[in-house]
């Protein structure tokens, strides 16, 4: 045995000392994510991971060591949701570290099923090889997977979303989505684990074990570059969206002496004088950025008009209530003569942002404004307006659900997300969500125009690359044209298969009640 394997086998024979490498080594793989991207990290991180893994001598002790991990990666990669707690602070702000922690804990046992899932298998293995190590990569993306639909899901962060800042490395979800993507980091970072070798004689073997894993890093650059390269920009003659950011505090959102302000400012916005592109065909606004709850016949709508261009759109985000006293989180499309075109209504709502999961026995109100629930939309569907290629609509973390973006009826020609960032302040909160739009666009083969109140708006053509932006707490306009998309991707195709076997949304997507407004 190798000197250093020798003194890490003394370490790993230490109950405490796994445990706190187990936390730290979680920890530690945040600074992975967006919008950090320290990727050699994960090369310890991940590599530390399995080898506790592999030499838990209990499932107890795999299942424990699992959860710590999960604890560290989980709690900071999501501390930005503590930020949502200070907007009301004098009512919410005791709970903050409890909903991080809480929410690094509840979700560290997705890691702590996936670490008793690898000790139960590990047996079948004489060696950690190339193959004990895949395991362990495919084990963690069934676990990512179960992740976006289990309690509603909540797929943010996954692996793949370490490469946000490298268009290149992440074409490859163009054929098999951010899973495949995922499975494959993990399975590279994950290798070296392989050099722990209980005999001198076995190290030329590990070694070439981690060689093979490495090789996939090239190929995965080489075959991305390719792509990109390769690429041609096509944009629509004729349409120039106009992407709106009034960066609007989220504590004066929804103040009522404020409130008819922040529209007029908007409209102020809306209508600046044309950039080189010559005059906006389309503006856009984001989610609930018209702070008044619109009933049917509201006047609001007409009074808007004045901002929209001849023969064009706006576009916009508001709470909305219909007859039946029921409140969505919506998209309006009105056209010149300030009508209602087209309404989308959210369907995947926010777990106590939106509404509140077993209210019965839960005694807590959401943090939006209002004291009841939201009600879910339908679904993705494609929108329809002469003038503008038809477009799929999602509303903030909608964009998070690979696969579950468009209509599989009816594949749209670009996806418009309309968000409000500004919950979580200048956290790293935003910046992973815009790599999720990245991944979408990719996946899908489809430009994607995401419209925040705080940033950050960008316009990502479909190869996942920003083409357009406006930086985050930044108040401003950008005039975009709208990039053409590709043909169907192979992503595409399968998942359309795939909606043979469809899951169910899982609890809490059909809420309702009587919200009194929005985000």
């Amino acid at each position: 045995m190798s000197r250093g394997a020798g003194l890490l086998a003394v370490l790993l024979e230490h109950r405490w000392y796994r445990r706190l490498a187990a936390l730290i080594l979680g920890t530690l793989a945040v600074a992975a994510l967006p919008p950090f991207y320290v990727i050699p990290v994960l090369w310890l991180s991940l590599a530390g991971f399995l080898l506790l893994n592999w030499t838990a001598i209990s499932w107890r002790q795999a299942v424990a060591e699992g959860w710590l991990f999960g604890l560290g990666w989980f709690s900071g990669g999501f501390y930005w949701i503590g930020h949502a707690f200070l907007v009301d602070a004098e009512r919410y702000a005791a709970l903050m570290p409890v909903a991080v922690i809480g929410m690094g804990a509840g979700m560290a046992l997705y890691t702590a099923l996936g670490a008793g899932l690898f000790h139960a298998v590990k047996r079948r293995f004489a060696h950690l090889d190339i193959g004990a190590v895949a395991v362990f990569a495919g084990i963690w993306t069934l676990l990512e997977w179960v992740r976006g639909w289990f309690l509603t899901g909540f797929p943010w962060n996954p692996l793949a979303s370490v490469w946000g800042s490298l268009p290149e490395m992440m074409q490859s979800v163009a054929l098999f989505g951010g899973l495949g993507l995922s499975f494959l980091t993990a399975l590279i970072f994950a290798a070296p684990a392989v050099l722990y070798v209980r005999a001198d004689a076995e190290l030329r073997r590990a070694a070439l074990h981690l060689v093979a894993a490495s090789v996939l890093l090239p190929v995965l650059w080489v075959g991305g570059a390719w792509r990109v390269g390769a690429a041609s920009l096509l944009t629509h003659d004729g349409i120039v969206l106009r992407l709106v950011q009034p960066a609007i505090p989220q504590k004066q959102k929804w103040q009522p002496d404020l409130r008819r302000g922040h529209v007029i400012r908007q409209m102020a916005m809306s209508k600046r004088t044309p950039g080189p592109l010559g005059p906006p065909t389309h503006v856009i606004w984001a989610e609930t950025n018209v702070p008044y709850v619109l009933e049917p016949n509201s006047p609001i709508p007409s009074s808007l008009a004045a901002v929209v261009p001849k023969g064009g759109a706006l576009i916009f985000g508001a709470p909305r209530r219909d007859d039946q006293g029921r409140t969505f989180n919506s998209l309006f499309v009105i056209d010149q003569n300030g009508q209602v075109a087209d309404i989308f209504d959210k369907y995947h709502l926010v777990p106590f942002g939106e509404y509140v999961p077993l209210r019965s026995i839960l005694p807590m109100t959401k943090l939006t404004e209002g004291r009841g629930d939201f009600s879910a939309g339908p679904g993705p569907r494609t929108q329809h307006f002469d003038g503008l290629p038809p477009f799929a609509a999602i509303i903030c973390y909608e964009v998070i659900f690979s696969g579950n973006v468009v209509d599989p009826a009816e594949r749209p020609s670009w996806i418009l997300n309309i968000t409000n960032d500004g919950w979580f302040g200048p956290s790293t909160g935003p910046r992973q969500h815009l790599v999720q739009a990245k991944l979408r666009a990719i996946e899908e083969g489809l430009p994607v125009v995401r419209v925040a109140n705080t940033g950050i708006s960008a316009v990502i053509d479909p190869y996942g690359r920003v083409r357009n932006m406006i930086g985050l707490d930044e108040q401003g306009i950008v005039d975009a044209p709208l990039p053409v998309a590709l043909d169907a991707t192979l992503f595409h195709k399968g998942h359309l298969i795939g909606q043979l076997f469809h899951l169910p949304r899982g609890v809490g997507h059909q809420q309702h009640g009587h919200a009194g407004s929005g985000r």
